[in-house]
């Protein structure tokens, strides 16, 4: 019996899937809002408990605007981010502070998690696609975080490697050459993200396309739904 071929497993993941992922993402995000735009809402639990709702969402804010932006940065300048590395100062202070927030992150969303498991009216108000939402979290940020500490320099090897993979989708002539002998992990990051991308607009997270979050900065505020929760749709 003939093993399955790594390089069609490769194609499959890194260059069909990126492209269904963003067709998805496109596609239901445009129609979503279209016709259901008063979908396109956090639905935020906040009124029904609002201390630990600060002390989970701010950490997971502030972490994955910043991991996000830093891994943005490294794709529209790589060539930058690897003359900042050549400097080992810079390279530790760069490679620390993505650690640190990608801890943040990850402290952030466990205490999501343990807030909507841990009280009553909460856990009514989560949907199934929340709860998938949060795994699919939990793999890409575990992930990002195994890499950044045992496949260290990450930020000179994304730079090298997954921006110019990236750009090859982009400009429709897909190189799979840059990643197809990274380590299981990274590998399992990428595809995360794909993921994650191909859910994005069936979640509460399509909020994110339509204004601006002013939640960091915000004073508390009470929310009440008058509707009920099963008539509400996620």
């Amino acid at each position: 019996m003939s093993s399955t071929n790594p390089f069609l497993i490769d194609e499959i993941l890194f260059v069909v899937l990126p492209y269904v992922a963003f067709a998805i993402f496109l596609l239901v995000s445009i129609r979503r809002y279209l016709t259901q735009s008063f979908t396109f809402s956090s639905l935020s639990s906040q009124f029904l408990e609002n201390q630990q709702h600060f002390w989970a969402l701010v950490p997971f804010h502030y972490g994955i605007i910043v991991v996000l932006t830093g891994h943005f940065i490294a794709f529209l300048i790589p060539r930058e981010i690897i003359l900042w590395n050549s400097n080992p100062l810079r390279l530790y202070i760069l490679e620390i502070s993505a650690l640190v927030f990608g801890l943040l992150t990850f402290v952030g969303l466990i205490a999501i998690i343990v807030r909507r498991v841990g009280n009553t009216k909460i856990r009514i108000v989560t949907s199934k696609a929340d709860w998938v939402l949060f795994g699919i979290f939990v793999v890409q940020i575990f992930s990002g975080l195994y890499a950044a500490i045992f496949h260290g320099w990450g930020s000179t090897w994304f730079a090298a490697t997954a921006t110019p993979y990236l750009w090859s989708l982009i400009t429709f002539s897909p190189d799979i050459s840059y990643i197809t002998a990274m380590p299981f992990m990274v590998k399992l990051h990428i595809v995360g993200a794909y993921v994650m991308i191909a859910f994005f607009p069936f979640t509460r997270l399509v909020h994110a396309l339509v204004v601006p979050n002013p939640y960091l900065w915000r004073k508390p505020q009470v929310v009440r739904w008058y509707a009920q929760w099963k008539n509400v749709r996620q």
